[in-house]
């Protein structure tokens, strides 16, 4: 069970009471799996007057809040009680690839024109990448504008015409030969492939840049 925020002070300016504001969120939200929670408190409006109170100031937010804006209610249980309500922003941000200058389409990503940032989710567009190394090598399939998040439908390891190696493995031999990608594809995705000795057209999966793997 979580229990209020309990303050032992008995007189109270502006910064103070967003502060307490603050601390609460901070001990109330639980920021999501594999993401952050940012918190912004409202300036409290210069004209409202903060009585003392001789009893621990409290903090409550209603229990089914939901969105990014929450009304933070402080009050004071004293014989002459007084509530105040603090706006403030909640933003959760998660960890994805975003694109450090603009990246023309059929351009490849490297370690200088993409990087890892913490976004809104509302920023977010489709299944998110969040791995840097994942896609090193790979090459664009749409113009990505400077600072935008690069999507797994936007990038391909192995993109449709490319050249590819294909590895056949059991557990006593491997072998190479060359293919051709009919299809898109990134990591462990099963992507179209004709082999160009035989001619026959195989479904691998993508094991690296330019390369796909049937395991026998």
């Amino acid at each position: 069970m979580l229990v209020p925020v309990i303050s032992l002070a008995n007189t109270f300016d502006s910064a103070y009471i967003e502060s307490f504001t603050k601390n609460y969120l901070e001990r109330k939200i639980i920021p999501p799996k594999g993401g952050k929670t940012s918190i912004t408190v409202a300036n409290l409006d210069s004209r409202i007057i903060i009585k003392p109170c001789k009893q621990a100031l409290k903090a409550n937010i209603p229990e089914n809040h939901s969105g990014r804006n929450v009304n933070v209610k402080i009050t004071c249980d004293d014989s002459k009680p007084w509530k105040i309500y603090i706006p403030a922003k909640i933003e959760n941000t998660f960890a994805v690839l975003v694109t450090t200058t603009t990246i023309e389409k059929g351009m490849t990503l490297t370690e200088e024109n993409i990087d890892i940032q913490y976004l809104p989710s509302h920023k977010i567009r489709g299944k998110k990448i969040a791995n840097k190394t994942a896609v090193l090598g790979s090459k664009t399939k749409k113009r990505i504008g400077k600072g935008r998040a690069i999507n797994k439908r936007s990038v391909c390891l192995v993109c449709k015409g490319d050249a590819v190696t294909i590895i056949v493995k059991s557990e006593h031999m491997t072998i190479k030969t060359r293919g051709t990608a009919l299809s898109d594809g990134n990591i462990n995705q099963q992507i179209r492939v004709k082999n160009i000795r035989s001619g026959k057209i195989i479904r691998p999966k993508v094991s690296a840049i330019n390369q796909v793997t049937i395991h026998l």
